[in-house]
């Protein structure tokens, strides 16, 4: 009884990461980042990461969130599932991992470019250095989407065959993460199609689904 209690504990644990993750990516990468980080006009940027310094800021500390919130609620799953499917729980942990990293690479240009933007240098080499920036975070979530997926195929894996949570949870996780992988492989081999974006829809479903899971019931005692 004690046992499922501290799973429970560490479910809920893991659940608020989850969400700390969530809500830092949604702010952060679809809220904030495009009032600073303007898509195909690199000068606007520059100007904004100089006159809108605060809020690029904020744009950064809400990235670190991500790469921090990533890398625990990865530790805690891994502490979560250890015992149910250690290798499964290990590769979800290790690309959970592999996905901050690469977020973290993001963070790095992010700081580099407001400081290029907010120096004393002339304005060709601040928008060539700038440029270089904005392609390395672009470059760094698309990449990281990969090992986002894949972090999401082992935790749907570990669910469907444990049957600890509901079993669509793990079914809609593990097709939530194929689909981040077939979107990344597509968009970087230039496969433009209507309804491309919607490859990752399962994944947002299954991950509120996993996170509401996790805070208000936490595991299922072991049958």
């Amino acid at each position: 009884m004690n046992e499922q209690k501290d799973l429970v504990v560490t479910a809920r644990i893991a659940g608020t990461w989850y969400l700390v993750l969530a809500i830092s990516g949604v702010v952060g990468f679809l809220v904030v980042h495009p009032q600073i980080f303007v898509s195909g006009d690199i000068s606007k940027t520059v100007v904004n990461l100089s006159e809108q310094e605060t809020l690029a800021r904020l744009r950064l500390l809400l990235e670190f969130a991500i790469v921090v919130s990533q890398a625990l609620a990865a530790v805690y799953f891994f502490k979560l599932f250890k015992d149910i499917n250690h290798f499964a729980s290990w590769a979800l942990a290790a690309w959970g991992m592999m996905n901050a990293g690469a977020i973290m690479i993001s963070a790095i240009a992010m700081g580099a470019a407001i400081n290029v933007a907010n120096a004393d240098t002339i304005v060709g080499d601040k928008l060539i250095m700038i440029q270089i920036f904005d392609q390395l975070i672009k470059n760094s979530w698309g990449v990281g989407s990969l090992f986002f997926g894949l972090w999401l195929i082992p935790m749907g894996y570990i669910i469907v065959q444990s049957q600890r949570m509901p079993v669509w949870l793990g079914r809609v996780l593990i097709l939530g993460g194929a689909g981040y992988i077939a979107s990344a492989f597509l968009n970087y081999a230039s496969f433009k199609f209507p309804g491309i974006d919607m490859l990752t829809i399962p994944a947002t479903v299954g991950e509120f689904w996993m996170i509401g899971y996790l805070l208000l019931f936490g595991i299922r005692p072991q049958q």
